[in-house]
């Protein structure tokens, strides 16, 4: 009996970083302290000792601003942050917060140590962030109460709490906003030998049989992200226990990654069809961003969050004032001949 994978299995988004549907069971996933944290040494190295000062004084951990590429554990690092300090954490996002008594509510709300976790804090309302302000330096809000002449100021004292930010984008947040965190740590992408080691780890809480050699297979096809690598797992997984005896291999990984169109590289199909494209219809470019959507029939905003970051990465791209432009290295990837300058006379 020939069994194939299902055509309703969307190729072009399970390399994305963004959450998705699929995704909503990861929580088991997630490490719950810092020494099963994977990868992150510089950022865990720093957050150990910050966190192990603030209990020795007995006081709550500094605001902590996470920032870095969507996928890489902000959301979990901050949960392994809340279980070291031995506090609760109450966890928002910055378009979630609609009017200013929902971040008042949440602040008035907070036990002593407690944690605040604001995820895609740059899309915090700009005027909702003056409310933050005495609270994370004073520990404390201003309420006014009526309007006019009879409006009366209430001062609240809120407890001793830490305010953990994360962000995608760190350069959209204001800078009284971004100066009032104490601690700012960046997450880098992760090492190939990191995802494999998460990978490993994951299988084991999956029950999955996996060999180091196919856990590294899909490590190095992950992006250095351990979000897509984890759904990647599950996918991998999928095919094992229909096409094989349910061990994932380095050549069963290759052969159920293949089918899902990534390459060796973590390229899938649209990169792919994204840089040959360009190669195509435009000479290896210049092409303009809004042009290049419309010709693969994509949105431009998708093309630029979610594969152009990556394809900038593995230097198969670049931008130039007049547009986007192939290297000589895509070329090579895609198995077509550079041909130079004479490819834009074409």
């Amino acid at each position: 009996m020939s069994i194939s994978f299902s055509d309703e299995v969307n190729e072009e988004i399970i390399t994305t970083t963004a959450s998705l549907p699929e995704d909503s069971n990861e929580g088991s996933l997630r490490p719950r302290t810092l020494s099963e944290y994977i990868g992150q040494k510089k950022a865990k190295e720093n957050l150990a000792i910050f966190i192990n000062a603030a209990r020795m004084r007995g006081e709550s951990l500094d605001h902590v601003l996470l920032h870095g590429p969507p996928g890489l554990g902000k959301t979990t690092l901050a949960a392994v942050i809340a279980n070291e300090m031995g506090v609760n954490m109450r966890i928002t996002s910055g378009p979630a917060i609609e009017k200013p008594g929902d971040l008042v509510a949440m602040l008035t709300n907070l036990n002593e140590g407690d944690i605040l976790f604001v995820d895609e804090i740059h899309r915090l309302n700009r005027a909702y962030e003056e409310i933050l302000y005495p609270a994370m330096e004073d520990y404390a809000i201003d309420i006014i109460l009526g309007k006019g002449p009879s409006a009366n100021s209430i001062h609240l004292d809120l407890p001793h709490f830490t305010l953990i930010g994360a962000t995608t984008r760190s350069g959209q947040l204001t800078a009284p906003l971004r100066d009032r965190f104490g601690v700012s740590l960046r997450l880098e992408l992760y090492t190939p030998e990191e995802l494999q080691r998460i990978v490993m780890r994951s299988a084991g809480i999956l029950n999955v049989q996996i060999v180091p050699e196919g856990a590294y297979e899909i490590a190095s096809r992950s992006r250095g992200t351990p979000r897509i690598a984890n759904r990647l797992l599950r996918r991998v997984r999928d095919y094992a226990q229909v096409m094989a005896d349910g061990t994932i291999t380095k050549e069963i990984a290759d052969r159920a990654l293949l089918n899902l169109e990534v390459d060796k590289l973590g390229l899938d199909a649209l990169d792919r069809r994204m840089l040959r494209s360009i190669i195509e219809f435009y000479g290896g470019g210049p092409v303009g961003l809004d042009t290049l959507a419309a010709t693969i029939n994509e949105e431009a905003v998708t093309l630029e969050d979610v594969y152009e970051p990556y394809l900038l990465q593995c230097g198969f791209l670049t931008r130039t004032p007049r547009g986007r432009c192939v290297t000589q290295k895509a070329y090579q990837h895609l198995g077509l001949e550079y041909l130079g300058q004479q490819q834009l006379e074409l």
